[in-house]
């Protein structure tokens, strides 16, 4: 009967390296470089529902003030020609306001000039305030003619 030879007694030191932990430095160093990553996560995020906070409000301004076009081009000159000349604060259609916080976070303002006899020029202002308190704005500007602005240019005698 053969014996094997017996190795000799391990120290200390060995016995806690065949444990197979990790070190604190390794683990001070992969919970750096996890918070690094949430960090950045969260960042990332804060910033994506900022744009689309920003998308969303930007469409909605746009279709108040074509709305808002819409109506006025159905207007027959005198009312249009009526239409005062500073800035004026007009009311957003209820099928904006219906249901959310339009009314009180939107503001529409007409300004109108005259550029010629017979031609206005008519700009919309919608402002906002973004959820993180930005002051935020888009504008169209058209023209009016009195009798159509096709025909203003071609009959302008």
């Amino acid at each position: 009967m053969k014996i094997a030879p017996q190795s000799p007694p391990l120290g200390p030191a060995v016995q806690r390296r065949k444990c197979g932990a990790f070190t604190i430095f390794e683990v001070g160093m992969a919970a750096a470089v996890l918070a690094l990553a949430i960090t950045t996560s969260i960042t990332t995020m804060q910033r994506a529902y900022a744009s689309l906070d920003t998308a969303r409000n930007l469409s909605l301004a746009g279709q108040i003030m074509q709305n808002e076009l819409e109506q006025m081009r159905m207007c027959d000159w005198s009312t249009v020609n009526a239409y005062p000349a500073g800035p004026t604060t007009l009311t957003i259609d209820s099928s904006f306001t219906t249901g959310t916080n339009v009314a009180s976070r939107f503001t529409l303002v007409r300004e109108t000039s005259l550029v010629h006899a017979g031609m206005k020029q008519v700009k919309l202002t919608v402002s906002w305030r973004s959820y993180d308190g930005r002051t935020l704005s888009r504008s169209y500007t058209t023209r009016y003619g009195q009798n159509g602005l096709y025909d203003f240019f071609y009959n302008s005698s």
